[in-house]
């Protein structure tokens, strides 16, 4: 098999996709929730949620933004984004993809 046939496998099947798939399922059931408690000062402006980026020395919020249909979020203002609300708490905690994956289920008491 040569290297490029390994970089071309796909990557998400296995225990960690079915970690994701299952962790951000329950997120996106109460996207509203969930946001509201990650980030308590943003406010909903139609379909998204508008917040202060905690990340960062914002002052007031508009440039970080959530989608609220499809967990899909971004700071415009630092080019930081990701498609998902265990990449949301990965980029808010400051933890791997797999780490806020695994603290939410922790959490929440799910199982994969």
């Amino acid at each position: 098999m040569t290297t490029n046939a390994l970089n071309t496998a796909p990557r998400n099947k296995g225990p960690r996709h079915i970690i994701f798939v299952v962790v951000n399922d329950a997120c996106m059931r109460n996207f509203w929730e969930v946001l509201a408690t990650w980030l308590p000062d943003g406010k909903q402006v139609g379909r998204e949620w508008v917040a202060r980026n905690p990340t960062r020395a914002d002052r007031k919020a508009g440039s970080f933004k959530i989608n609220m249909d499809t967990g899909r979020w971004a700071d415009f203002a630092t080019n930081d984004a990701g498609g998902d609300p265990v990449s949301l708490y990965a980029y808010l905690r400051g933890l791997t993809q797999m780490a806020a994956a695994r603290e939410l289920m922790n959490l929440w008491g799910l199982r994969p």
